[in-house]
């Protein structure tokens, strides 16, 4: 015969113990109960405690098991019927193996003393033992609840995390390494040749992270916050390339408030500049459009740079 693992080995001690620990509180409460009266020995009070809660040990994983099949939390209660059999069934259940376990302790067995020991137990215990019943499945179903309650927690936990990763993921590719850099490199080339346009880049720099960070979390904006994004973008790629790139952008008023995704244009625009403007050595022209088609927004980045066949 296998032996139980390890897991089930430690639950099966920590519920022996528990039952243990009920066990002896009643005891304790029973024999000072009868000190008063007609005082009982301790190991009497033993024999009439510890069978019971044993057997309470013995019918819970049963019990627990009707508790994870049919719970009560859900909505509708459409298992309590269920269970208000159960207790029934389960507190006589207890009853009759308590007195028969109690009667072979106390070397009392008989088979008339064993049908009025049912008798007279199911009068005194059968309510409380039904209690007991719904005291074991209420600790289950709130242990379930607060499971539940944890789980959510570690989900809502892992979600704004997962939150913040993306945030910083947007923000990391709103601040394009390659750009940021370039923007450094240029700020330090002028710094000493041109100091008013490396402090006005400085200001641009700082303006354009504003911005990113204003931004930061929203998945649309008006089309006229996109451009004023792209505007602080292009001044700082205007006081890099200085006259060789010129700017040309034609805008629909009537689109200014349609909704557009986030950073939808610096990414085209960065991209047309830096391949198809910043190689070569000829003025290079950006243009930017927007348009309404038929309730449609059209938006358009083109340049004359050499496109995809030059080298």
């Amino acid at each position: 015969m296998p032996l139980p693992s390890k897991n089930a080995a430690r639950r099966i001690t920590v519920l022996f113990g528990v039952w243990t620990f009920v066990g002896l509180f009643f005891a304790s409460q029973n024999y000072l109960m009868y000190s008063y009266r007609q005082p009982i020995r301790w190991t009497d009070s033993l024999i009439y405690a510890l069978p019971e809660w044993y057997t309470w040990g013995l019918l819970s994983p049963l019990i627990l098991t009707l508790g994870r099949r049919f719970s009560i939390r859900a909505y509708p209660l459409r298992h309590v019927p269920l269970h208000l059999l159960s207790c029934a069934g389960f507190a006589v259940i207890h009853l009759t193996v308590y007195s028969l376990v109690n009667m072979l302790l106390r070397s009392e067995y008989s088979t008339t003393a064993y049908v009025k020991a049912i008798q007279s137990t199911l009068i005194f215990k059968f309510h409380w033992n039904v209690l007991a019943y719904w005291i074991i499945l209420g600790v289950q179903q709130g242990a379930g609840v607060y499971r539940s309650y944890r789980e959510s927690e570690l989900r809502s936990a892992q979600l704004q995390s997962q939150l913040a990763q993306a945030q910083l993921q947007a923000l990391k590719m709103q601040l394009n390494p390659h750009f940021l850099f370039n923007t450094l490199h240029a700020i330090t080339a002028l710094i000493h040749t041109k100091p008013d346009d490396a402090e006005r880049m400085i200001a641009q720099l700082s303006d354009l992270l504003r911005l990113t960070l204003d931004y930061v979390g929203a998945q649309e904006v008006a089309l006229f916050q996109e451009m004023e994004f792209l505007n602080k973008y292009l001044e700082i790629e205007r006081t890099r390339l200085g006259e060789r790139l010129q700017i040309v952008t034609r805008i629909d008023p009537d689109t200014l408030n349609a909704r557009v995704p986030n950073l939808i244009l610096q990414p085209i625009v960065e991209n047309a500049i830096r391949h198809g403007i910043a190689p070569f050595t000829k003025t290079g022209i950006l243009e930017i459009i927007s348009s309404l088609e038929n309730d449609r927004l059209n938006l358009m980045v083109k340049d004359n740079g050499g496109g995809l066949n030059s080298k």
